[in-house]
């Protein structure tokens, strides 16, 4: 019996929502190809080398209806690059159009981009969250290269009729989490005392089977066509209410330590790391309402579940 689901091709598919994503929806039926670099040996997997604007796409977007596009040059820290932002836009920007150019003249129907909340900026006020209509021009390289992208897929989808969606999302955490928001969680696993105990900023964060079940929402959703969404779990919290709940998904005491921001966001940029102070003490808040009242998306998983699905993985 055949499934009447769109055939999806998914960039940045062996990656940590990219995996997730071909995993959920090979479950559900779906007919999924994965863009790859090169060759893993996976059944459903079509080579494409590296993602430029020379990239050849034709092979890969044989009888596909839909692409979502989560591969990009992600955002690094103490970037060596002699020009970052070249860089990021020779595959976050270039690459993007490309792929997206030649999905319309093969008759894609829907290409849905996965963009950053760095085209919104890097933090929010009090109480004031990101919206999907703001004007902001990014300062970041990372997310200047997003922007840019973003434009140009929506002047493409006026051009051609291909419908485009897209996505920024925060932070995204879930079994196979790295760096900084992995750190943090076995700190707290081993009972290490943080400097943490009394940060009143507020962020938001999306879980990854939160993000992956937007994604497929927007798959053949007739409201989604042409919009752009900031998504996110819909319970922003403290960096303190955050380690308080990673404690309690390990059955752990937090140990945090009510050291005030001000002067931990002093000592950090004495040192050179005013970055890491305004992720651990700076507020980044995202209005997702427009998910939920537009399309009538809801959240399939809460914070704590899904980060005792990290510790249980870890």
């Amino acid at each position: 019996m055949r499934s009447n689901k769109p055939s999806m091709l998914v960039t940045g598919s062996t990656g940590f929502v990219g995996s997730r994503l071909c995993e959920v929806t090979t479950q559900g039926g779906w007919s999924v190809s994965r863009a790859v670099r090169h060759i893993y040996g996976m059944r459903d997997e079509v080579v494409v080398g590296d993602i430029g604007d020379k990239t050849d796409w034709s092979e890969a977007l044989k009888n596909i209806k839909v692409v979502i596009h989560l591969a990009a040059r992600v955002h690094v820290m103490n970037d060596s690059v002699g020009d970052p932002l070249a860089e990021f836009r020779k595959v976050n920007t270039e690459g993007t159009l490309n792929l997206a150019r030649q999905a319309a003249i093969s008759g894609i129907k829907r290409f849905i981009f996965i963009s950053s909340i760095k085209v919104n900026g890097e933090m929010t006020s009090a109480d004031q969250p990101f919206q999907s209509n703001d004007n902001y021009l990014p300062t970041d390289p990372y997310g200047l290269s997003k922007y840019e992208a973003e434009k140009g897929l929506l002047a493409l989808a006026k051009e051609t009729g291909m419908e485009v969606v897209i996505i920024r999302p925060p932070l995204v955490y879930g079994p196979g989490v790295k760096a900084n928001f992995l750190s943090m969680m076995r700190w707290i696993n081993k009972g290490v005392p943080l400097p943490l105990g009394a940060i009143h900023n507020q962020r938001s964060f999306v879980a990854l089977d939160n993000l992956v079940g937007f994604i497929i929402h927007c798959i053949d959703h007739p409201k989604a066509a042409n919009e752009v969404f900031l998504i996110s779990d819909g319970e922003d919290v403290s960096t303190t209410e955050l380690l308080q709940t990673i404690a309690k998904v390990f059955s752990k005491r937090s140990l945090l330590i009510p050291v005030p921001a001000w002067l931990m966001t002093l000592a950090a940029k004495l040192i050179g790391k005013e970055d890491m102070a305004n992720r651990l003490f700076g507020s980044l808040q995202v209005d997702s309402s427009k998910a939920r009242d537009l399309l009538g998306w809801k959240p399939v998983i809460t914070m704590h579940e899904q980060l005792k699905k990290i510790a249980d993985a870890t």
